[in-house]
């Protein structure tokens, strides 16, 4: 287990940081002015020495040297010492017979600075002098005990008390500044605690300015804010779901029980191919949802090169209907993409079309400015303007179409137009004279990157464009749009 735990708060790590360095630095400043101060007393102390002995060599070397010898402060322990160390002149201060030292210096270097500390009393910082380089030539002794500074630790007490007091406001500044600065996260933190997904309507207070933690903030509510409508978007989806599946359901189970319970008045082969039927319908219904999970959980494969005249002109030549298909599909426009998802949209659109026409349907693949375009039109009834939009919600059927179909299951268009956004394109519905017309724009290869493959959404900041250059409806992320007008 380590002696030393990192703390767990931000507040408190920058603080420690702050005050570490701060400590480093000031110790650091500390042991150099500490330096500095002693160097520069032991310079003045020997300059002054230097100069009194030098005053008073000359003198000694002409024999005329005063008893005693008068001090000039702050050199007060003057002494003049032959070769045997007998004092032969001194300062009141200085003893008349112990010599200041017994350190002699050499011929060739007369001027020597020493340091002697006896044994009972502060030591002396003083400056010899050798009269002349003769071997028996005496001395002359000049210096001052040892100033308070050198000769105790009170500088270093105090800048160690400067270091722990400056370390100790560096260490409370930098605390109260990071907890100024964390308060707004902190309220942020209390606010998001509170949220929980029953109730995601709440949104974490947003601090003035322009700085990291306001963006955090403001990015923070736009979050939740998508958050909850995706929520609440999952939520009908699932209730509409429920409805579209229960209906089939309890239809299914009236039809065997009553085969059970009346075995007599119930023809058992129509009843059970009443309940395959019906089967028919969840089994539709489920691989549609799955293939919807499967296009929102955006799992790309590499695309392909796809030729999308000829893949239009295979799918309708391979169709087999009683109305006519009229189709104009030229080759030579390519796109990428994925030719399983593609046949699917076209068959989807294909089938609506044969489902309401009346005498004919129209497909076209024709090139646009920035892409290329399958329109596929027929002349039934047509789709009013109000209603062009919700065909692509998710179980939304028409009257019309409920009474053409009864076995669909309403998710055919809303596939159609997931895929189309999963291929950077746009499906619409388009005016038309006569009929609905389904346009299914796509990018070209030279106008969109090779890298926009299937799966890929398009970009946030960019709707996708529609033939006519108009912006198209995007589906959010989620489930898309709130299902509207379920069908019984």
């Amino acid at each position: 287990m380590p002696l030393l735990r990192r703390p767990r708060s931000v507040r408190a790590r920058c603080t420690l940081i702050a005050a570490l360095f701060a400590a480093g630095i000031l110790v650091a400043l500390g042991a150099t002015l500490n330096l500095a101060i002693h160097s520069h007393i032991r310079y003045e102390a020997f300059s002054q020495a230097e100069r009194v002995a030098s005053l008073w060599s000359p003198i000694a070397r002409g024999g005329t040297v005063p008893q005693p010898i008068p001090a000039h402060p702050p050199i007060d322990l003057i002494q003049v010492v032959d070769i045997h160390h007998r004092v032969l002149n001194s300062s009141r201060k200085a003893s008349a017979t112990v010599p200041l030292s017994k350190l002699r210096p050499p011929p060739d270097a007369r001027f020597q600075p020493y340091r002697e500390c006896p044994a009972d009393g502060r030591c002396i910082l003083m400056q010899a002098i050798r009269l002349t380089p003769a071997p028996d030539a005496g001395v002359v002794y000049a210096g001052v005990p040892e100033p308070d500074l050198l000769a105790t630790h009170e500088l270093e007490y105090a800048i160690a008390a400067g270091v722990v007091l400056v370390t100790g406001i560096v260490a409370w500044t930098a605390w109260v500044l990071v907890g100024r600065s964390l308060r707004p996260v902190e309220a942020i933190r209390a606010r998001i605690s509170q949220i929980t997904v029953s109730d995601l309507s709440l949104r974490v207070p947003e601090p003035g300015g322009d700085d990291e933690i306001s963006r955090l903030a403001t990015t923070a509510n736009q979050t939740l804010g998508q958050l909850e409508g995706a929520v609440e978007r999952i939520r009908r989806f699932a209730s509409t779901t429920s409805h579209e599946l229960r209906s089939p359901i309890a239809g299914l189970r009236t039809q065997l029980e009553e085969a059970l319970l009346y075995p007599d008045d119930i023809d058992t082969k129509d009843a059970l191919r009443s309940a395959l039927t019906t089967a028919g319908r969840l089994e539709a219904i489920v691989n549609d949802l799955l293939l919807l999970a499967r296009l929102r959980a955006a799992d790309p494969l590499p695309p392909a090169k796809i030729d999308l005249g000829r893949l239009v002109a295979a799918e309708v030549s391979a169709r087999s209907s009683s109305v006519p298909i009229n189709v104009n599909a030229p080759a030579g426009l390519e796109i990428r993409g994925s030719r399983l998802q593609l046949i699917r949209v076209l068959e989807n659109l294909l089938a609506n079309a044969l489902r309401h026409a009346e005498s004919a349907v129209e497909v076209t693949v024709e090139p646009t400015d920035d892409g290329v375009a399958v329109t596929v039109a027929d002349d039934g009834p047509g789709i009013p303007p109000a209603h062009r939009e919700r065909v692509f919600d998710r179980f939304v059927r028409l009257d019309d179409g409920r009474r053409r179909d009864p076995g669909g299951s309403g998710l055919g268009l809303a596939i159609s137009r997931d895929i189309a956004h999963t291929h950077r394109g746009t499906l619409t519905v388009e005016d038309s004279p006569r009929g609905a017309r389904f346009v299914l724009w796509l990018p070209l290869i030279s106008e969109g990157p090779s890298t926009a493959h299937q799966g890929q959404a398009p970009d946030a900041h960019q709707e996708p464009r529609s033939p006519m250059g108009r912006s198209a409806g995007r589906p959010e992320s989620g489930f898309g749009p709130e299902p509207v007008g379920v069908a019984p």
